[in-house]
């Protein structure tokens, strides 16, 4: 609970697809369009983009690989600053490759800059960083200039960590730190944060990095793996934690950190160097494969190399424990076993810090409580240094390491450079780690998927006071699905993903599911594919966005809106939405979604196309109707809250509402042409009791024979009178009719026993 708000996550995954008509009419198609409608009510088919005023969208993609290499005198070890172009020989894979940019960057000739150009003047938070904000200067002022990260894992150190972190950081600063260097403080604990841009203002910096001193770190462990508590301490209690789970998620929260920044530094061709602070990096099998490969090649990328320090410092590991922690059980202590899992613990935290060092052409610095030469290392590998740039020959997006080897025509000089990266990967050789993280990426884009068109229809309807279920339905043409023929079914599945945050930015709602597809319709690409879900939720402000994901290809298509949930004490008449349906699926599961009556779950009709030869049914429910003879309750105004009684009675509060009293709720439903004629009304349904008790509703149920109804398009108008209150509420929606389908044999009329009955 939050704010008093319900923010349980999915409420029911009702993962039932189906094939449906082609969308068209009222649903307008999902187009490239960058921005999204203003916020809509929940209730309504929210439209992502026009068909006569889209928007289109541009993708370059540069394959460029840029590398810096440092050439030396093989004897002094003196920088050689006069080489060309033409005097490297680059080879990926043993193959050459041709160089289609270079350039030569050197500290001693860094232009001062002034600090109001160079800093942005604000502190930013990880949405500046993700929107590659994380500097307020041009590059060019940055030439020759070294760009430094000193990045603070605050979540991974203990306090004493953090104190000998800082303590180098500031001595670094006071000492060492030269005219051409430029440092950003960037932290991470519960969020990642960017403490301070990027500035040479060492005051500035001394009170940023001051902030970090004495902070309490999670200083979070290697978990117990095996499951024993053999070697384990002795803690007084009779419960050994487990936390390999929580650690291993930890891991891909700090390596998604490091993966952020990187990201935010792309546009800048300047070699950068990130300062890594950690208290040790454990991954737990290959659960963190994906995360390190995706850290690894964003730095990559931007052309940064990592140097990870182990703040932990020299360690000294005792076989019978230290003084911070109660003495060892079981008999690990005497046989070596605590000793070797000490050992293996330590060195599998620092092996995980070295790989992402290594892979980015940085350095690891372990088992030294002097941290000094860190900084020199960046120091030294950034006073001059050429930057190349190539267009790999070999343009397959398979994923695979390639080796980059870099030569000089000239005797005597040894460079110093990155061994390799790993080349893009398409969806085709993206392994199931890797696919997750495209969804999670796309999933995090401000820029729709336009690949695969994607509608999407939420409604509401009322649990208790404080609490809604929300049906949400997508609808994907199949057109852009590749079913593949395996005998005589059409096979595909696709992945969806979703996720409603609340006014605050916050995900209170999930949905992940993989649906496969299997039908034997021939003519299954001019249908739709039909998903649908829920969340409950409390009244209130959200945004939704779902993406989804054909698995043939890995396009992928994404919609997203503002959705509201109202609150209906502020209503004379609580009306839920109207649902508006022409089949009904079997549904005997247990479920607290209302759109499962009597063992039949009603689908959704997102686009409001029905034919003459269909049932369209319709549901929806009117909550707290007022009781025959008892006073109307005058609705709440904003911000208002129900008066309360002079004495309360403890046995009366308690009571649950008088499900026998009479009520009297009437409804019908027009339909009025284009002319606006009323050319169909069913006849007034009035109930006069509760249908249902647990959310005190009266639920009306239609099927409404429309086959009488001429082809065109309607406005539905339902008609709902409280009648003891003298309230009322007449909801409108478009609905288009059409004839047969031509191929289809002709059907019987639709059933018109009874136009509504009771749940």
């Amino acid at each position: 609970m939050e704010n008093g708000m319900l923010t349980k996550s999915i409420a029911a995954a009702l993962t039932a697809f189906m094939i449906a008509g082609p969308v068209n009419g009222i649903a307008q198609q999902n187009g490239a369009a960058p921005t999204q409608p203003p916020q809509a009510p929940v209730g309504q088919v929210q439209q992502q983009g026009d068909q006569n005023a889209r928007n289109f969208v541009i993708r370059i993609q540069s394959n460029m690989v840029l590398t810096n290499v440092v050439a030396r005198d093989s004897k002094t070890g003196e920088i050689i600053k006069d080489l060309k172009a033409s005097d490297f020989t680059i080879l990926e894979n043993g193959k050459p490759q041709k160089i289609a940019s270079f350039d030569f960057q050197n500290v001693d000739e860094a232009a001062a800059l002034n600090e109001k150009a160079t800093v942005s003047g604000k502190q930013k938070s990880v949405a500046d960083i993700l929107n590659n904000e994380i500097l307020g200067v041009d590059d060019k002022e940055l030439r020759d200039h070294r760009l430094i990260v000193l990045f603070f894992d605050l979540s991974s150190m203990q306090p004493e960590d953090v104190d000998r972190s800082v303590e180098a950081a500031q001595k670094y600063i006071n000492t060492q730190m030269q005219p051409a260097d430029l440092v950003a403080c960037v932290s991470f604990a519960t969020g990642l944060s960017l403490d301070q841009d990027f500035t040479n203002d060492k005051a500035t910096l001394l009170k940023t990095v001051g902030k970090y001193n004495g902070s309490e770190g999670a200083g979070f462990a290697a978990g117990n793996e095996g499951g024993s508590t053999d070697g384990t301490s002795d803690d007084a209690s009779t419960y050994a934690a487990d936390d390999t789970e929580f650690n291993a998620l930890n891991t891909d929260r700090e390596l998604y950190a490091i993966e952020a920044i990187a990201r935010s530094l792309q546009r800048l061709d300047q070699r950068k160097s990130m300062l890594y602070f950690s208290g040790g990096l454990t991954r737990q099998g290959i659960e963190n494969q994906a995360s390190l490969r995706a850290a690894t090649n964003a730095a990559v990328k931007a052309n940064m190399a990592i140097y990870t320090q182990d703040s932990r410092g020299l360690q000294a590991i005792s076989a019978l424990g230290d003084a911070s922690k109660g003495s060892s059980r079981g008999t690990g202590t005497f046989s070596g076993a605590a000793m070797q899992s000490a050992l293996s613990s330590n060195f599998s935290s620092q092996e995980t810090l070295a790989t992402i060092a290594s892979d980015t052409g940085g350095k690891a610095f372990f088992d030294s409580n002097d941290f000094a030469p860190a900084f020199q290392q960046i120091q030294h590998d950034t006073q001059a240094y050429y930057i190349l740039g190539y267009r790999p020959l070999n343009d397959k997006k398979d994923g695979t390491y390639r080796n980059l080897s870099v030569k000089v025509n000239r005797p005597g000089v040894k460079i110093e450079t990155r061994p390799g990266y790993y080349a893009q990967a398409d969806f085709t050789h993206a392994n199931t780690q890797d696919r997750e993280q495209m969804l999670m990426e796309q999933m995090r884009s401000d820029l729709p998927a336009t690949d695969v068109q994607v509608l999407l229809q939420a409604l509401y309807f009322r649990l208790t006071d404080n609490s809604f279920f929300i049906p949400v339905s997508l609808i994907v043409p199949a057109r852009y699905i590749p079913f593949v023929k395996n005998g005589d079914k059409s096979k595909a599945n696709i992945d969806v993903l979703g996720q409603v945050k609340n006014a605050q930015g916050i995900i209170v709602g999930q949905a992940r599911d993989t649906v496969k597809l299997n039908t034997d319709d021939s003519q299954v690409q001019s249908k739709n594919v039909q998903y649908n879900t829920g969340f409950q939720l409390a009244p209130g402000k959200y945004h939704l966005k779902f993406v989804v994901r054909e698995n043939q290809t890995g396009q992928m298509g994404s919609f997203e809106t503002d959705i509201v949930v109202p609150d209906l004490r502020k209503s004379s008449l609580k009306l839920s939405s109207v649902v508006v349906s022409n089949q009904r699926a079997p549904n005997t599961k247990k479920s607290i979604s209302p759109l499962v009556r009597d063992g039949l779950e009603w689908e959704q009709n997102v686009p409001h196309v029905f034919r003459t030869d269909q049932h369209m049914y319709f549901l929806y429910e009117v909550y707290d109707p007022t009781k025959q003879g008892a006073a109307p309750a005058a609705p709440l105004s904003d911000g208002a809250t129900p008066p309360a009684a002079a004495k309360p009675d403890p046995k009366a509060a308690a009571a649950k509402p008088d499900t026998n009293a009479p009520v009297k709720v009437l409804t019908s439903i027009q339909f009025i042409n284009s002319a606006g004629v009323r050319v169909l009304e069913t006849p007034m349904v009035e109930h006069d009791a509760i249908d249902v008790p647990e959310r005190d509703a009266v639920a009306f149920q239609f099927d409404v024979p429309i086959n009488k109804l001429k082809p065109g398009t309607y406005i539905c108008q339902i008609q709902v009178i409280d009648d003891a209150s003298m309230s009322f509420s007449f909801p409108r929606l478009a609905v288009i009719v059409r004839a047969p389908a031509p191929a289809a044999a002709p059907a019987a009329a639709p059933t018109t026993a009874s136009p509504a009955k009771a749940m």
